[in-house]
Order: C-alpha cells, then sequence, then structure tokens
C-alpha cells in the first residue's frame, strides 16, 4: 500500500458516536456526545471521575445500551450488528473479569476459542503472548495468584490473541507497577505503528501525554474538548474560552483549564494537621 493510500485509509472512522446518551434514572451519565475516531489512532478520553468516561466505553463495546443517540464501530451499526463488532474488538475492561482458577495459558485458551480460533493458533499466539508479557516462568500458577499487574497484562493478551482492529482500554495502567507500565506502553506504541486503533481512557495524564495522538475530555457527561493533542494543548478551541492561548501549554494544564480548574485552598484549611 502506497503513502497515500494508507493516509486515507487512517482518516477513516471507526468509532463514532451521534448524540449518545445513558441515563440511569433521573441521572444523565452521558449526555449526547459526538466522538469521531479514526482508524490507526491512538486515542485518549479524559476526563475526572465520574466524568462518564466508563459507561461510554461499555456503550461502545456493546457492554450496555444507550438510552438515546446512535453508535458505529467499525461501519456497522452496534445496535444492529454488536455481534460482528465484538468478534473483531478487543477490551481490557477496568474490573478485568478473569477466571481465577485457569492458568494463564488455560484462560487464554479459552478465549481463543470464544473466538473460533484453531487450536493451532491458540497455542502460538498463547505461548507468544505469555513470553511477551513475562507469564511464562510459572506455568501452572493460578490467575488468582497473580499480582494486579500480572492480570493486567493477561487480560491484555486476551484481548489481543484474535487479532482485533480496535482495542479499547479502560484505565489499563491502574495498580501497575513501573516495569509492567513500561511493557505495556511500548507494546501499545508498536500495536499502533502497525495499523491497530487503541481507544484508551486513564487518569494517568503524563501517560496519555505520551503515547496518544489525538484526545477527547468528557466532564459532568458532556464532551467539552476534541482533537489532535497538540492542537489542543496550544489552547485552540478551548470551548468557552474568549480568546486563543496560543503558547504550548502541558496537558495537565489544559485538562484542569478545560474541566473546570482546580479548587483554592487557603493557609488556614486544615491547620488542626499542622
Amino acid at each position: 500500500m502506497n503513502r497515500d493510500a494508507s493516509a486515507a485509509q487512517s482518516r477513516v472512522p471507526v468509532v463514532e458516536t451521534f448524540d449518545l446518551v445513558r441515563r440511569f434514572g433521573d441521572f444523565t451519565a452521558v449526555d449526547h456526545v459526538n466522538l469521531r475516531v479514526e482508524g490507526g489512532q491512538f486515542f485518549g478520553f479524559l476526563g475526572p471521575n465520574g466524568a462518564g468516561k466508563s459507561t461510554t466505553i461499555k456503550m461502545l463495546t456493546g457492554l450496555l445500551a444507550p438510552t438515546g443517540g446512535r453508535i458505529r464501530v467499525l461501519g456497522r451499526d452496534i445496535a444492529s450488528d454488536a455481534l460482528e463488532i465484538k468478534r473483531r474488538i478487543g477490551v481490557v475492561p477496568e474490573d478485568l473479569n478473569l477466571f481465577e482458577r485457569l492458568t494463564g495459558a488455560e484462560m487464554l485458551a479459552f478465549t481463543g476459542r470464544m473466538y473460533n480460533l484453531t487450536r493451532e493458533d491458540i497455542a502460538e499466539r498463547a505461548r507468544e503472548l505469555l513470553v511477551l508479557m513475562e507469564l511464562d516462568t510459572d506455568p501452572r500458577k493460578l490467575v488468582v495468584e497473580y499480582s494486579h499487574g500480572m492480570k493486567k497484562k493477561l487480560s491484555l493478551a486476551c484481548a489481543l490473541i484474535h487479532r482485533p482492529e480496535i482495542l479499547f482500554l479502560d484505565e489499563p495502567f491502574e495498580g501497575v507497577d513501573a516495569v509492567a507500565s513500561r511493557t505495556l506502553k511500548d507494546l501499545l506504541s508498536r500495536l499502533t505503528s502497525r495499523g491497530l486503533t487503541v481507544f484508551l481512557t486513564s487518569h494517568v495524564l503524563e501517560i496519555i501525554e505520551r503515547l496518544c495522538t489525538d484526545i477527547a475530555i468528557i466532564s459532568e457527561g458532556r464532551l467539552v474538548a476534541a482533537g489532535a493533542l497538540d492542537e489542543l494543548r496550544r489552547g485552540i478551541a478551548v470551548e468557552g474560552d474568549g480568546h486563543d492561548a496560543r503558547g504550548l501549554m502541558s496537558l495537565e494544564d489544559y485538562f484542569i483549564r478545560v474541566v473546570g480548574g482546580a479548587r483554592e485552598t487557603g493557609d488556614d484549611v486544615l491547620q488542626w494537621l499542622v
């Protein structure tokens, strides 16, 4: 494929939402969100706690039905083609959902069978993934005995075994030590360089700043910013801002500015601790 054709392919939207809404009783968790993620992007989805990130990713992956609006993933409407979409995506949920009485190899074998992979493909891919994730040193070890970081890496291996076209990651670095985090970051960078689309939610802004090319920020269920990371860091297209701030800022500064800023604390706060 030539460079122009490859670039054109990367501009094709692989995730789109149209006025996406999710309510829980009288509470609106996601409020008319319009997202567009193009093929090959490393896309970061940010927001404060309770902003609607996990609710959105659950709807995008078919785990939660929207209250209103539409979702298209890989050109298909999730309301009518959810099963086909699930065959073509990989998901690492925040709560992992691993079978803890299995070994890592058995967990991968079970996942591979769910995707109708052949025994030969399962064996080869599971072996390579366990080595890559550094989970091969004790093959009889049960998942229940894994550390939190090991479980994160196994969950990612399960999400990759069927060669997904899009990888959805909900807080993959939470509770992961520096060594495991470095392994995951390097792997994800290599995968996106080969054309895989990654949709990542994380509270660790430094990771988003290092890995992601494009981001969207959600606050109180509403999308407040979206676009190329470098453009947003220059202060371009900040909703509700009356001027164009052209100076390059850190993602942390930009994020705090967009979601409403940090609460001021006076010198007299918690004086009883001094």
